[in-house]
C-alpha cells in the first residue's frame, strides 16, 4: 500500500494529512476553512485518493497559511506515499469542463517543482475565501511533491466553477501520473535511473 502520514506544525499552523494513493476516494477533512473542505472533498473523490486533512490554524487573520501549509503538507504526503517512483506512470494530464468553465490540468512528478499558473479567476473571493490563495496552494504542493504542475483556465465566468474545475482536473491529472504500469511496475520511469 502506498500510505504516507504526515505532520506539520509550526507557529501559524497545525497540519496533519493521511494519504492512501490507492484508495476509493473517502475523506475527512476539517481545514476551518468551509470551502477549502469542499475542494478538498472533490480533490480526494475525484483523484481515488482516501484522505484526511486537520488544519487548525490563524484564521482569525485569513486563510493564507492555511491554504499554503496545506499545500505543503499534501505535497510531503504524495512525496513519501510515492517512494523511488518506481512503476508509476509519472505524467496525468485531465481536460475537465465543469458547466461554462474548461480547465486543463497536467502534472509530471519529475522530482523538480514548477507551477504553470494561469487561471485568473474573476472574483477576489468566494464565501469569505481569497482567490487568490488557489496559487498559493499550487506553490506549495508543487514545491513540497517535487512535480511540473500546469493548470490553465480555456473557458469560465463563475468563480467557484472554475476553482471546482481546477481541483477536480488536478486530482485526476495525479490520478494518471501516480497509476502504476505493470508493464513497467519494477522500472524508474526516467532515463537518469533515479527521480530526485
Amino acid at each position: 500500500m502506498r500510505n504516507a502520514q504526515i505532520n506539520r506544525n509550526t507557529a501559524e499552523t497545525k497540519v496533519s494529512v493521511i494519504l492512501n494513493l490507492d484508495g476509493a476516494g473517502r475523506s475527512e477533512i476539517a481545514t476551518g476553512c468551509g470551502f477549502l473542505d469542499h475542494m478538498l472533498t472533490l480533490f480526494s473523490r475525484h483523484g481515488r485518493f482516501d484522505l484526511t486533512v486537520r488544519c487548525i490554524g490563524d484564521t482569525q487573520v485569513d486563510y493564507h497559511h492555511t491554504a499554503e501549509d496545506i499545500g505543503i503538507t499534501l505535497g510531503a504526503a504524495f512525496l513519501q506515499a510515492l517512494g523511488d517512483k518506481r512503476g508509476t506512470c509519472r505524467y496525468g494530464d485531465t481536460l475537465l469542463p465543469m458547466d461554462e468553465a474548461l480547465i486543463l490540468s497536467a502534472v509530471d512528478l519529475s522530482g523538480r517543482s514548477y507551477l504553470g499558473y494561469e487561471l485568473p479567476i474573476p472574483a477576489q473571493k468566494v464565501g469569505d475565501f481569497d482567490t487568490e490563495l488557489v496559487e498559493e496552494f499550487l506553490l506549495g504542493f508543487a514545491r513540497s511533491l517535487g512535480c511540473a504542475v500546469h493548470v490553465r483556465r480555456l473557458a469560465g465566468t463563475n468563480s467557484h466553477h472554475i476553482i471546482e474545475g481546477m481541483f477536480k482536473a488536478l486530482a485526476r491529472a495525479l490520478k494518471e501520473a501516480v497509476a502504476i504500469d505493470e508493464r513497467y511496475a519494477l522500472e524508474i520511469p526516467s532515463t537518469k535511473g533515479t527521480i530526485l
